[in-house]
């Protein structure tokens, strides 16, 4: 049985290219850095979560909720092939109980806050809205996309950003926490224009800071679908 079993809708992305060495410390035993062409990407990604099941239970009050979260890319040879993951530096969602058994059970690095999301549509395009409060400061990221979506271009920055179906964690200078993510290939929306109001000094840490003053290199908005997360497994390793 699938360790949990949702949906995620509406994924907001905005990608910006950083030097390699900021993440060297983030980065699991075992897995190395994921590059699209020459450049190691972090994402900030904003989406919901819908329908949430949690070893096959419905958990009342945490079946639909927003996730925010900054994460990188990297990759893991093993069995003759290359795994392709995200390690997250940080996943903000609205419920404490999610954050307990994620940062128990996965090593992960939740946060819970306050948040809040807005989806309109009109007769010309959409808007998708993500908001979480820190600090007594709302943070947001905003997107306007198109009404219909378009499938996603093989080998595109886009199938990089969406097609990591591995997550790994780390828990020591030996040991890394896998688990599997698992949903059909995604479709996107065309963006017309986009609005990122985040203070990500106070929300990511010092490293992250110089993203406030920063564009992204690209922004994008997937459907999303219904998605697993698998049970995890521990890879002991001898640190690099």
């Amino acid at each position: 049985m699938s360790f949990l079993k949702a949906e995620w809708r509406k994924l907001a992305f905005a990608n910006y290219a950083i030097n390699p060495s900021v993440l060297k410390k983030y980065v699991p035993p075992g897995t190395e850095l994921d590059f699209w062409e020459g450049k190691c990407y972090v994402s900030l990604i904003g989406f919901m979560f819908l329908n949430t099941r949690l070893l096959g239970i419905k958990i009342p009050f945490h079946r639909n909720f927003e996730e925010v979260n900054l994460r990188f890319y990297v990759k893991r040879f093993e069995n003759n092939a290359w795994k392709r993951g995200v390690v997250f530096i940080k996943e903000i969602v609205p419920k404490p109980a999610l954050t307990f058994v994620a940062n128990t059970l996965y090593k992960e690095h939740y946060e819970t806050l306050p948040m809040q999301h807005n989806w309109k549509e009109n007769t010309k395009n959409r808007a998708v809205v993500y908001k979480w409060k820190k600090n007594k400061q709302w943070h947001s990221f905003k997107v306007i996309a198109a009404l219909e979506t378009s499938e996603i271009i093989e080998n595109s920055e886009t199938e990089f950003i969406t097609e990591h179906y591995w997550g790994y964690a780390k828990v020591s200078n030996s040991k890394t926490n896998e688990y599997e993510v698992t949903h059909p290939k995604w479709r996107h929306y065309k963006i017309e224009s986009t609005q990122i109001n985040v203070d990500f000094g106070t929300v990511y840490g010092a490293d992250f800071e110089f993203l406030s003053s920063v564009q992204p290199n690209s922004v994008m908005l997937a459907e999303g679908s219904k998605i697993t997360v698998e049970r995890k497994r521990v890879l002991e390793l001898k640190s690099h």
